[in-house]
């Protein structure tokens, strides 16, 4: 009997040597090789294989060894310890450590001894020394600070939450986390920002935030699924069923509970094959040796003929049963894989499904966001008109007050209304990109005009500094950069009080046609704290609620400016410090004619707009083709308040009669009108007179085009409803310069 066990041990012997990896006989004992199977063990670790790991270690331990490479030989210690820590061995971990940290030292590896330090506060975490896992990370944030891997600062500021946790310092461990989440955020350490996920989840249970808590656990589950991290799935389940027997719901914490133990089994089973291959490892070269001696020592042929006989048999038996089970095996994978397939053609059905349904749906928030406020417009026209009328009436100091709190309330709604239309139409993919020839510096003056009051109201000063070098004339969507400066530049305005407000515009890069400018919107205000800088480009996302109180908004400029920046193929970055401002910047790329440097000369005469006055007005023949009535009356009686000869027309045919057979200086031309539109009626009367200013008095939102009007012969465009400084402005510009061509 005694024989016939130690053949069987040879046999084991000899087949384990004959499918033993060719590449790890031939490893080579390089650097590279080194730290490519030390990766490889910290994955193995990850993943709960930890007699792969040991292998893996094992070799790279010899190979370092060999060519000695004593940073190497620390790193290989390290983890070693980690392993150890992860299997709950905290002295054997310990020992490893010191062992690294003392060849680390004497090297003056000072990034090994930051990751030893890391893994050693970790270990101390677990021993509950928690004032001296806090020193040994601290030591490892010194040097990693200096080196601004913030990947690793990420995963210290982490591991200093779950320390805090653990003492019931429930702010100062939330506040570690938000950090962890800005530094972890374009990490592909997938491991530890699983862990990340998962002590979130542990804090808002702490906080009672149940809903919260199950949200974040089952995102450290996701995770620890893809990157096959078996621990992180363990603890992950644990934690679900913890959150759902205190949600009171007791049969998925029972399922949860059971997902756990049978990785709990699997693992203590892995656990005992790598314990026993540890034991033949160590064991199996001595019983070969002894086997081989034994064997010599045999004389009797007969004997050994008769026990080689039993061991073939034996071995025959043995491999009969193993092909069986291996048949059976592989019969019940084949019948699961058929499962698992319908199950999934099942589920790619219904996502289907539910993703046309979800299309569905949002093509019809869209159409239902896009018609509602659209039909908005009108009556909040009428509000914002009537309010301007009757502050012109020299209303008492009590009617004042409410009239001008009704005044900001409707250009509060009005922002608002175009705000929700713009962002819709983003998301619904219906903006495109209209470029045209346009003069930047010229059209960013004109966003400051348009915002003046708004900052002269916050006292506060706007400095424009534009790069003389860049070409006058360039090619792009003029529409949209104004918007994504008059939401930037309003920002700051809003912000900012008794301050200064920068406005930077530079040449980086010109070859040939193609020009990068980088634009800067830079404030003294009130600065957004970094913990929210990612957030406040989200819809609806402000500061804080403090901020929303004292200041108000939406939360959509910001949103609009990074959909806006990501159709043109740029992005909006920031810096700023709470208390001290903000600067955001981006840069945009133009198309500019090769040596179009010097500006064009106008077509017509140039206008100092800054002086225009109200004045010139008086005595003017104005024309108002609008179909609604409420409109019409208070068109014509803001104009007439400032001693306009008005007449009106009901719809574009009138208007076409009237203008034959009248002169008038200026038209203001509604669109959407029965029988003709005022598009039609445009082009008619540019059949028979192309010198008077016609303007579009209508709602323009941001996918419509532009130049469809420009093109159609309309000098300018007013959306409705609109702010009567606006309004006033551009009737003034156009009755100057028609009376400088008179």
């Amino acid at each position: 009997m005694k024989n016939l066990i130690t053949i069987l041990i040879l046999f084991c012997c000899l087949i384990s040597f004959s499918f033993q990896d060719p590449d790890s006989l031939a490893q080579k004992p390089t650097s590279e090789n080194i730290g490519k199977l030390l990766a490889k063990a910290e994955n193995s670790i990850n993943t709960m294989e930890f007699d792969k790991a040991q292998e893996e270690l094992n070799t790279s331990l010899q190979l370092a060894r060999s060519i000695d490479h004593k940073r190497f030989i620390a790193l290989a210690s390290s983890i070693l310890a980690r392993m150890y820590q992860v299997r709950h061995e905290f002295d054997k971990g310990i020992t490893q450590l010191e062992r690294a940290i003392a060849i680390q030292r004497d090297i003056n590896d000072k990034e090994g001894l930051a990751y030893s330090y890391i893994l050693y506060g970790k270990i101390l975490y677990s021993k509950q020394e928690y004032q001296r896992a806090l020193k040994y990370l601290d030591l490892a944030q010194e040097y990693y600070k200096k080196e601004s891997n913030k990947e690793q600062l990420g995963i210290i500021d982490l591991n200093k939450a779950i320390v805090y946790l653990a003492l019931g310092e429930l702010e100062r461990a939330n506040a570690l986390l938000d950090n962890a989440d800005v530094y972890l955020e374009n990490s592909k350490n997938t491991y530890e920002i699983s862990r990340l996920h998962y002590y979130r989840s542990r804090a808002f249970i702490a906080e009672g935030d149940y809903k919260k808590a199950l949200e974040a656990a089952k995102g450290a589950l996701n995770i620890a699924q893809s990157g096959q991290f078996i621990g992180m799935r363990m603890y992950s389940y644990e934690l679900l069923s913890q959150i759902e027997e205190s949600r009171g719901n007791p049969k998925d914490a029972l399922a949860y509970l059971k997902e756990a133990n049978q990785i709990r089994q699997n693992v203590f089973s892995m656990n005992k094959e790598a314990l026993a291959k540890d034991s033949y490892e160590k064991f199996g070269m001595d019983a070969l040796k002894s086997t081989v001696d034994e064997l010599t020592l045999q004389n009797a042929e007969q004997e050994r003929t008769l026990k080689v006989n039993k061991l073939t048999t034996i071995l025959s038996v043995a491999l009969i049963t193993i092909l069986s089970l291996l048949t059976l095996s592989l019969y019940k994978n084949n019948n699961l894989r058929a499962r698992a397939n319908e199950l999934l053609q099942k589920k790619n059905s219904e996502l289907v499904l539910a993703k046309e349904n979800a299309e569905k749906a949002s093509l019809a928030k869209a159409q239902f966001l896009s018609t509602i406020t659209h039909e908005l417009r009108t009556p909040l026209y009428a509000v914002t008109g009537l309010t301007h009328l009757l502050l012109e009436e020299s209303p008492t100091e009590s009617q004042k007050e409410h009239l001008n709190s009704l005044k900001f309330s409707g250009e509060y709604l009005l922002s608002l209304i175009n705000n929700i239309l713009d962002l819709n139409k983003l998301e619904a993919n219906k903006v495109e990109i209209v470029e045209s020839k346009f003069n930047l510096e010229q059209r960013i003056s004109d966003v400051m005009i348009a915002l003046k009051n708004s900052a002269d109201e916050k006292k506060t000063k706007i400095h424009f500094d534009f790069d003389q070098s860049i070409p006058k004339n360039l090619i792009g969507d003029p529409l949209k950069i104004s918007q994504i400066l008059i939401n930037l530049i309003g920002n700051s305005i809003k912000f900012t009080e008794n301050g200064d407000i920068w406005i930077s515009v530079k040449k980086t890069r010109h070859e040939g046609k193609d020009i990068s400018l980088a634009f800067e919107i830079k404030d003294n205000g009130e600065g957004i704290g970094k913990e929210k800088q990612k957030a406040i480009f989200e819809n609806f996302t402000q500061g804080s609620t403090q901020i929303n109180r004292k200041f108000g908004g939406t939360g959509l400029g910001l949103s609009i400016v990074k959909n806006l920046l990501s159709l043109l193929g740029s992005e909006i970055e920031l810096e700023s410090e709470l208390g001290k401002g903000s600067r955001f910047f981006f840069e945009l790329k133009f198309t500019a004619p090769e040596g179009e440097i010097a500006e064009e000369k106008p077509a017509t005469p140039k206008i100092d707009e800054s002086k225009l006055t109200n004045d010139i007005m008086e005595n003017k023949r104005i024309l108002v083709v609008e179909d609604n009535k409420i409109n019409q009356m208070i068109t014509r009686k803001i104009l007439e308040k400032n001693k306009v000869i008005c007449d009106v027309a009901d719809n574009g045919s009138i208007a076409v009669e009237k203008v034959k057979n009248n002169d008038f200086d200026l038209i203001l031309m509604d669109i959407h009108m029965p029988g003709i539109s005022g598009i039609e009626a445009t082009i008619q009367i540019r059949k028979f007179d192309s010198e008077i200013p016609i303007i579009a008095l209508t709602a323009v939102t941001l996918d419509e085009s532009l130049d469809e009007f420009y093109l159609n012969g309309f000098n300018d465009i007013i959306p409705k409803p609109y702010k009567t400084e606006e309004f006033f402005h551009k009737i003034n510009k156009h009755l100057a310069a028609r009376a400088t061509t008179v």
